[in-house]
């Protein structure tokens, strides 16, 4: 089955993934990334393992926590960098920022900063693909928030009717912003416990161990790809950081996050790679090394282009200009 397997490239996206994620922490710590910057940071082994699963021809659909979700379909990250930093050559030509980083060419329809939007969004992107029978797969990241918002109960409904070819991940990171999930929902899996009223299986797996998310969610791509319905999976993660870059995230006990610094998805496939006798420390802190290398290199280059030309502005809106509105 897809999905199983130990390897040594998924740890080097995995490296890489997180050092980008470092690297727009300290971007937007010096001023230099304009408005807010929401970081998946320790969240990084659930882009990267369904990046990892989906074909050319399948869509991933996620939040404005995103970054990691373009990078596992192969965005370019120089091009997001200039987006990030307000350059030209954005991978959104600045129009974007890092809310709504987007990638059609690598299959990621776009993050989306309202929540729970886009999943109906992501049952639309299976529902054509069911209706063209080409074996394609979309898979729809969101929050545990989410599972609060209308749309998200309307598009799981309508999925789960539908039998559509789509796999809906729950990255529940233990807080919706700045709240512990346990305060806002009354079942102990916001996201899972919710399955049996859609006529779906209750789907949990460990989010930072990537092997497990290759494994569990591999197979729910797989039923959805030969017609067997939708998947609605919870992913347990947690963000290292705060809600954005601006939160310090202090209203979280400090026991708490090094229990979970101690599972940070890094460690763990390291670990496991390691133990298979497929990687040694000396290669894995090289790794490190040359990522962050690589990036600083990137961004050098990137702080040096220009910004965009103002007459961008204009383009890819609506035919009159999007200037003026009629009912």
């Amino acid at each position: 089955m897809e999905g199983e397997g130990l390897n040594v490239e998924l740890f080097q996206r995995l490296v890489f993934t997180r050092r980008f994620l470092e690297k727009v922490d300290t971007l937007y710590r010096q001023g230099r990334v304009r408005g807010p910057a929401h970081l998946g940071l320790g969240q990084e082994a659930i882009a990267v393992g369904v990046g990892s699963l989906l074909r050319p021809g399948d869509r991933s659909i996620g939040t404005y926590r995103g970054h990691a979700h373009a990078l596992a379909r192969g965005a370019s990250p120089e091009s997001m960098l200039r987006e990030l930093l307000g350059r030209e050559g954005g991978i959104c030509a600045g129009k974007g920022g890092s809310m709504h980083i987007t990638s059609v060419e690598h299959g990621y329809y776009g993050s989306y900063a309202i929540v729970g939007a886009h999943l109906t969004i992501a049952n639309g992107l299976a529902w054509a693909d069911q209706i063209q029978r080409n074996d394609a797969v979309t898979v729809c990241f969101f929050g545990d928030g989410t599972v609060n918002i209308g749309a998200f109960h309307e598009a799981v409904t309508l999925a789960a009717v539908w039998k559509l070819p789509v796999v809906f991940v729950c990255e529940n990171n233990q807080y919706m912003e700045y709240t512990p999930i346990s305060a806002m929902i009354p079942t102990a899996r916001p996201a899972a416990d919710k399955a049996a009223a859609y006529g779906m299986t209750s789907i949990v797996v460990d989010g930072n161990d990537l092997t497990e998310v290759r494994r569990v969610i591999g197979a729910a791509i797989e039923d959805a790809r030969c017609g067997r319905g939708p998947a609605l999976v919870e992913a347990d993660t947690y963000r290292l950081k705060g809600h954005s870059a601006a939160d310090a995230g202090k209203y979280r006990p400090a026991e708490e996050v090094e229990r979970w610094r101690a599972r940070d998805p890094l460690l763990v496939y390291r670990e496991q790679l390691i133990a298979a006798e497929l990687l040694d420390d000396s290669a894995a802190d090289q790794m490190w090394t040359d990522a962050r290398d690589e990036l600083n290199a990137l961004t050098e280059v990137v702080l040096k282009a220009p910004p965009p030309d103002a007459s961008g502005a204009w383009t890819d809106l609506w035919s009159d200009g999007s200037s003026s509105w009629r009912n």
